[in-house]
């Protein structure tokens, strides 16, 4: 059912039902004023016809003779007027005018302190009880006074009825108009519903248009709508992402794993073959199946890594120490190497909101870089830069260095020396980490002129989590930092 029909029928049956309900009260005001003018009538008729009634009670009670009785009822009716009357006592009742049959039952004195209804088939009377006492010798009595109530009944009828049938007509009035405004008033949430509609990311990327509409709850809605199609963009784009670097960790595992199990492999059947490979040569073999198995495994565990890094959001992201973080991958280095001389030198506490387990796999890379490629002392340093709050860490070797020409293409995927044993992922990672973290990575020459080179790894020291670049494909090569 549609909205506009839906506050139609609400419509429709709350208006009858306030006009029944506002009709009631103007019904029980009418009566009360119908009853107070008769009532106010009948108490002044009373105070009129007291003294008559009084006189009539001792005539009855003195048993004086019956033109004297009759005279004073005369009397007591001219004074009554246009009302009805009984008197009844001891010796008798007299009654007069209009006023209901004898068989009706009364209300007690005691309990008609003040007007009240009695019904007598289709007529109703209001009657006041009053009671009477005379002086000396008259014996108590009750004086009853009877006004006619059909004509205020037939009044509160009369707008009983009237308000009954507004009650009818506004029904359909009222449904219908609230129909009408609703359709026009729910035309913006309409042509908003047909812009939704429109909008099919299959074959366009038009995105959700919307004018203000003047009414806030359309636009609330409308701007609600434009939020979450924006992110279902970028859910979207992120699944994009997510299914482009789950294939190109499967390209790059392919084409990466092919040759050492290619070498694995040959190995194998020379050590399966006949003859036999002899003592020195078959340690020859498991040695180099060995180095392979290790060069698979760190390949395996880098393409992991990038592919993580690939999809990590900024939840992800925590307060770091990167002192602490440092110390602890320069002592993880020297218990497996434990005769390298590695110096570090760190000024702390360094605070950086970063991805934990990506930062300290950036710096183990940097110092296995040292190891693998340098020769002599691994000297690290961690110190905070400049006003804007930034940290360095620093990774120096001794090695050949870096000649100036290839200083960015060492952060390129699978880049690495010729006679190098590395899987060429370990720098593409650390610049990757940079990219994510909002930093930089470089390298230079030693900065005391001697032989080596000298890594850097800068971050901002930031209070929440960066923005994360938008594009990341690590694993195929189009993301490089530097």
């Amino acid at each position: 059912m549609r909205l506009s029909t839906r506050i139609a029928l609400a419509v429709g049956v709350l208006v009858p039902l306030l006009v029944l309900a506002s009709g009631w009260i103007m019904v029980r005001l009418v009566a009360g004023d119908v009853h107070r003018q008769a009532d106010a009538h009948l108490r002044q008729r009373a105070a009129d016809v007291q003294p008559e009634a009084k006189d009539l009670l001792r005539a009855m009670a003195n048993d004086r003779p019956a033109g004297v009785e009759e005279a004073r009822s005369r009397r007591l009716f001219t004074a009554a007027l246009d009302v009805g009357i009984r008197v009844t006592g001891p010796g008798g009742t007299v009654s007069g005018g209009p006023q209901p049959a004898a068989s009706v039952p009364l209300p007690s004195v005691e309990g008609a302190a003040a007007p009240v209804t009695v019904r007598a088939g289709r007529q109703s009377w209001r009657v006041l009880a009053v009671p009477v006492r005379g002086t000396r010798t008259a014996a108590p009595g009750t004086l009853w006074l009877f006004a006619g109530d059909t004509a205020g009944q037939a009044q509160i009828s009369q707008v009983r009825r009237r308000v009954l049938g507004v009650a009818v007509l506004t029904a359909p009035v009222a449904g219908a108009v609230a129909w009408f405004a609703a359709v026009r008033l729910a035309r913006p949430l309409l042509l908003l519903r047909r812009r939704a509609a429109g909008l099919d990311p299959r074959v366009s990327a038009a995105r959700l248009d919307h004018a203000a509409s003047g009414v806030p709850e359309i636009d609330d809605l409308a701007r609600t709508l434009q939020t979450v199609l924006a992110r279902y963009d970028e859910q979207a784009a992120r699944t994009g992402e997510a299914l482009a670097s789950a294939r190109s960790f499967s390209a790059a595992a392919s084409h990466e794993l092919r040759t050492p199990l290619m070498s694995m492999r040959i190995n194998l059947d020379v050590l399966d073959g006949d003859p036999a490979p002899g003592p020195a040569e078959r340690a020859e073999i498991v040695a180099d199946l060995r180095a392979e198995h290790e060069r698979l495994l760190g390949l395996l565990v880098m393409l992991r890594t990038l592919a993580q890094g690939d999809l990590v959001e900024a939840d992800a992201f925590a307060p770091v120490d990167l002192v602490e973080l440092v110390d602890a991958a320069v002592r993880d280095l020297r218990r497996d190497h434990p005769r390298l001389p590695v110096t570090s030198d760190a000024a702390g506490p360094c605070p950086v909101v970063a991805w934990p387990p990506g930062l300290r796999s950036a710096v183990d890379n940097l110092l296995t870089n040292a190891v693998v490629h340098g020769s002599g002392t691994v000297e690290v340093a961690v110190r905070p830069v400049g006003a804007a709050g930034a940290v360095r860490i620093s990774v120096a070797d001794h090695g050949p260095g870096v000649p100036p020409d290839a200083r960015d293409a060492v952060f390129h995927r699978f880049h690495r020396r010729p006679d190098s044993d590395g899987s060429g992922l370990g720098l593409a990672l650390v610049a990757q980490q940079a990219a994510l973290h909002g930093g930089a990575v470089t390298v230079t020459a030693r900065p005391d002129g001697r032989p080596g080179a000298c890594f850097v790894l800068e971050l901002p020291r930031a209070t929440a989590p960066p923005t994360l670049p938008r594009h990341r494909d690590w694993l195929t090569g189009s993301s490089t930092g530097g």
